[in-house]
């Protein structure tokens, strides 16, 4: 630290010398808002590390020269820039960083500020909620924010372990556009397929950029297809990275979840977590360039939510096996050698004398399994559906909480680094500038599936390679990359903006702890499963200009954008789906007809091809899709008078796989008086599918609420099966979206509210179908079952068309409390999502009557019930001295999970408060300590009937949940700047 020391001493002394012979001299002043004089706001000489700190009157003194700029800096409050021209500068702070703040998005108009644009903007600032807050991803920064957005960690659904859904207005994660210092952000290449809200859906991965690199966090709750393109039908979140210079800020979390549930609900300290932040700017230049770096690392273990396995473990024959095994016996030998088998059953003290005689008694194999290898037949055999779990595990001294699933959030390590880059070209006065942006990040999740026990059924255990079963993991490898980079500048009072940004988002699936059941004893444990991958590059040149000669103001812009995207899957190893004959080559159809060539287990069962939880990509699934887009844009906003506001855009663009479409977006905005406003805005939108949604196939083994293994595959529209089955080829949705709201200040109570309701109908919305089954009628639909090893398939179709009524509200309110600051935020929402109409079937499914497949009920739960319809945070934020308190109750409303309860409704899972806290303290304008909790009073979702809890290893849904299923989580935190 003592060399950082010396170097800026050094910088700073360069810098006198550069200055010349002017003297500095003391300039003082008083900083205040509408409330009085402001308290510890920090006053910088721009460029150096020369600052102060207003007093508790809002009075400062600072040594600085004629022609030094000073910035103003608080949290919570517009950064102002002053230039030193005498010996006094006062300033009054303008608030602009409450929710129903408007800084970039939702405008084009650079002038246009908080309540007074036309549509609802939420501004985050995130640099208290950094410090203060528990959270320290994104999406649960997000998640507990803003009532309209939701995201939760998803338990035991494959990738989706790995990357959080994030959705807003309860709309899907694919119908919000994510901006990042607002030029259009890459998608996740992660489709999510398994039982989570967002089924069927991509969206972006937030918690690739590091939340500390994140000056604020803009979220447009309004459609806004029309100015920004695809997948705004919901809104727009658009992230502005940090330009900050001349200041170090480093950061370690801590923390572990202290819960009575943890650990398996024993009690406890689980999934422990521990993330180190470090920001740094460096000025480039004496004209406000700027590079700002970020880098982060993080890595958390997992979290334990399961009950003791109260289902079936072993059946009779993993008895024997299990003497066999201790005798050192071979156990592949073991199926075929009769005798030996009626010598270990001898040795199993819980066989009773009349199964003892039975199996003594036994004159072949057959008669003790059922199954007969030379016919493929299956019957009841003696050691058949006979469970001897309780019995088993005291002979093995084991107890069923050794056979639990892991439930609750994955293990991760990750790195993450984030840069933003200005540069200025020519003097002070100029406004052209080179900017670029982009990071890196890697993650390495850790998650399991479901536990294959001994006597799993269709013999998924493979005892052959692990005796006591085994539990499968799905180790992922997700690498981001990003970059943009472009030139702003003027021409003739037009500001020109020419910018490429580019992404990379790749999902590699290493499987491990498992095996290939038809490699049997011979297996590996560890796969090599494929990886999917999305590339995106998009080239936007804009244009605006503002006249205040015309009307009260009147800004005109518009531009066009070329995007190009490229989707691919790239297979995995052979052997991690493969199905293989007895001779250890690849099945051929031959030898799937032929008993005699076949891998069972003892009882004739059979498990999927390929690695257990999950099989790798085929060479079949293989693709290297791309597809190119053309936009062009007009936006213009108009100050009719100084009361009346108008904007209207118009956009055309134009995909090279299905088409063109035209959207358009007129808004509004009234004075009533000085402090209060209407609002109201008309749109049409569209959101193309991705090219996941058209190229992504695979099959997958899911399990229902019995944990009943199903195989299940995804097929392209374009397949054989989708034209058997009467899917059509996917087109883009379509939406309208209105809203109407008001703002009004109140500047004597110093109270900030905003209330604005709105429609969002989306016409063909893409959904992820059902399951359907193999009719086993001989058809070629049935072949193609067969062939694949798969019972059911499903797809992705344009099959429903949605409603979704909502209401946001935002209340801010701040006030001097003594000598400290009270800052109070209520943010609330409701929304409700319904589908309408009939389903879009075809009339080959509905003349099949498969239309109840096509959009299934569980697929209904999912749209319509399974995020919050109602969701609410009040906040309270005290700074007094070296003392801030902060206190947040978040209140999720009920949601519903898909199971099938006796009386054919849902479990509904009702509404809960969850309540964080946190203390900080400052020893030093340097060093601040932060410790706190996050669901302080350790509450839980509602637990599942037994029924649905697939043998209590799911206690909690495991489909649907409002804020996880962690209990509470305590943790400190160090923050050390250095300016």
């Amino acid at each position: 630290m003592s060399k950082i020391l010396h170097l800026k001493c050094l910088m700073f002394l360069f810098f006198i010398g550069l200055s010349g012979t002017a003297m500095a001299q003391e300039v003082s002043g008083t900083v205040k808002d509408d409330s009085g004089g402001l308290p510890g706001v920090s006053v910088i000489v721009k460029g150096t590390t020369t600052g102060t700190t207003t007093d508790f009157d809002g009075k400062y003194n600072v040594n600085a020269k004629t022609g030094d700029v000073l910035v103003f800096s608080y949290v919570g409050y517009e950064t102002q820039e002053k230039s030193v021209s005498g010996t006094v500068i006062n300033v009054t702070m303008q608030s602009g960083v409450a929710l129903n703040e408007v800084v970039l998005i939702g405008s084009r108009n650079p002038s246009r500020t908080s309540v007074d644009t036309a549509v609802p903007v939420d501004v985050i600032d995130m640099a208290d909620l950094v410090t203060a807050g528990p959270q320290v991803s994104v999406t649960q920064i997000l998640n507990y924010v803003a009532p309209s957005f939701s995201s939760n960690t998803q338990t035991v659904a494959d990738g989706t372990d790995h990357i959080d859904p994030a959705q807003l207005r309860g709309l899907g994660p694919d119908q919000v556009l994510v901006l990042v210092n607002g030029k259009r952000r890459h998608t996740s290449s992660l489709v999510n397929v398994n039982g989570t809200p967002g089924r069927g859906s991509v969206g972006t991965d937030l918690n690739a950029i590091p939340a500390a690199s994140i000056k604020r966090i803009e979220v447009l709750r309004d459609g806004a297809a029309a100015q920004y393109g695809s997948d705004a039908i919901a809104g727009v979140i658009n992230i502005v990275l940090k330009d900050n210079v001349n200041e170090l800020t480093a950061a370690i979390t801590t923390g572990a979840n202290m819960s009575k549930n943890g650990n398996d609900h024993e009690g406890g300290t689980d999934g422990e977590k521990t993330q180190i932040d470090l920001n740094y700017g460096i000025p480039l230049g004496e004209n406000g360039g700027f590079i700002n770096m970020t880098g982060s690392l993080t890595t958390r273990e997992r979290t334990s939510r399961a009950r003791a396995n109260s289902g079936a473990i072993f059946h009779a024959y993993n008895s024997i096996e299990w003497q066999a095994n201790q005798a050192g016996f071979n156990l592949s030998d073991l199926r075929t050698d009769l005798d030996a088998i009626k010598d270990f059953a001898a040795q199993v003290d819980h066989f009773d004398a009349g199964l003892q005689g039975q199996i003594a008694g036994a004159s072949s194999i057959e008669e003790l399994s059922g199954y007969n290898t030379i016919t493929g037949d299956q019957t009841a055999g003696i050691l058949s559906g006979l469970d001897v779990t309780d019995a088993e595990l005291a002979a093995r001294g084991q107890t069923r909480s050794d056979y639990n699933m892991s439930v609750g959030q994955s293990a991760l390590d990750q790195g993450q680094f984030m840069g933003n880059l200005e540069i200025p070209l020519g003097d002070a006065e100029s406004e052209a500038k080179l900017y670029a942006f982009g990071g890196l990040s890697y993650r390495h999740g850790d998650a399991s599936g479901f536990y294959r026990t001994p006597g799993h059924s269709s013999g998924r255990g493979n005892t052959l390679s692990y005796i006591n079963g085994f539990l499968p993991d799905i180790e992922s490898d997700i690498i981001d990359k990003s970059l943009g980079f472009g030139i702003q500048g003027k021409i003739n009072d037009w500001n020109i903006d020419l910018s490429h940004t580019w992404g990379l988002n790749t999902f590699a699936y290493n499987i491990t702890n498992t095996t290939n059941f038809y490699l049997q004893a011979s297996s590996p444990t560890e796969f090599d499963a494929g990886l999917n991958g999305f590339q995106q590059n998009t080239v936007n040149f804009d244009m605006s200009k503002f006249y205040d000669d015309i009307m009260s103001g009147l800004n005109i812009a518009f531009g066009a954008e070329y995007r190009v995207e490229n989707y691919f899957i790239e297979a995995g190893e052979e052997s991690s789906y493969a199905k293989y004959d007895v001779n250890g080559e690849v099945e051929t159809a031959a030898a799937a007809e032929d008993p005699t060539l076949q891998v069972t287990d003892f009882f004739g069962n059979q498990a999927s091809a390929g690695a257990q939880v999950f099989s790798g990509f085929t060479p079949e699934n293989a693709i290297d899709a791309r597809r190119n887009s053309m936009a062009l844009y007009v936006d213009v906003e108009a100050d009719i008078t100084e009361e009346f506001l108008m904007s209207g855009a118009v956009r055309f663009e134009d995909f090279s796989d299905f088409g063109s479409t035209l959207n358009g977006k007129l808004a509004m905005r009234y004075k009533l008086s000085d402090n209060t406003n209407i609002r109201g805005a008309l749109s049409t939108g569209f959101r193309a599918p991705s090219l996941h949604q058209q190229f992504y196939s695979k099959s997958n083994t899911l399990f229902n609420d019995q944990g009943i293994a199903q195989e299940v595959g995804t097929f392209t529209n374009s397949s054989r099966a989708a034209k058997l089955v009467g899917i059509p080829k996917l087109k883009e949705e379509t939406s309208f979206n209105a809203s109407l709201g008001f703002t009004t200040k109140i500047p004597d109570a110093n109270l900030t509210v905003t209330i604005d309701g709105y429609f969002i109908a989306i016409d063909d919305r893409i959904t992820y179908t059902g399951n359907f089954g193999n009719p086993n009628d001989g058809t070629p639909l049935s072949d193609i079952f067969t062939n694949l090893g798969i019972g059911q398939a499903a797809f992705f179709a344009n099959a429903i068309d949605t409603e979704t009524n909502g209401l946001d509200v935002v209340v801010s309110h701040k006030a001097n409390v003594g000598e400290g600051r009270l800052t109070n935020n209520l943010a609330a929402t409701y929304s409700k999502t319904k589908k309408v109409g009939a389903t879009k079937g075809s009339d080959l499914l509905t003349d099949a009557g498969l239309l109840d497949n096509y959009f299934d009920e569980g697929s209904r739960v999912y749209l319509e019930l399974a995020v919050p319809r109602v969701k609410a945070n009040l906040s309270h934020n005290l700074e007094m001295g070296d003392w801030s308190i902060f206190l947040r109750n978040a209140f999720f409303g009920s949601v519903f999970d898909t199971g099938n309860l006796t009386d054919g409704g849902h479990p509904e899972i009702g509404s809960n408060v969850v309540t964080d806290l946190t203390i900080g303290y400052n020893f030093s304008d340097e060093l601040r300590l932060t410790v706190g909790a996050n669901n302080l009073l350790d509450v839980y979702p509602d637990e599942l009937p037994g029924y649905l809890t697939s043998s209590n290893q799911f206690v909690y849904s495991r489909r649907v949940s409002q804020f996880g299923n962690n209990g509470r989580y305590v943790f400190g935190r160090l923050t050390f700047v250095l300016k």
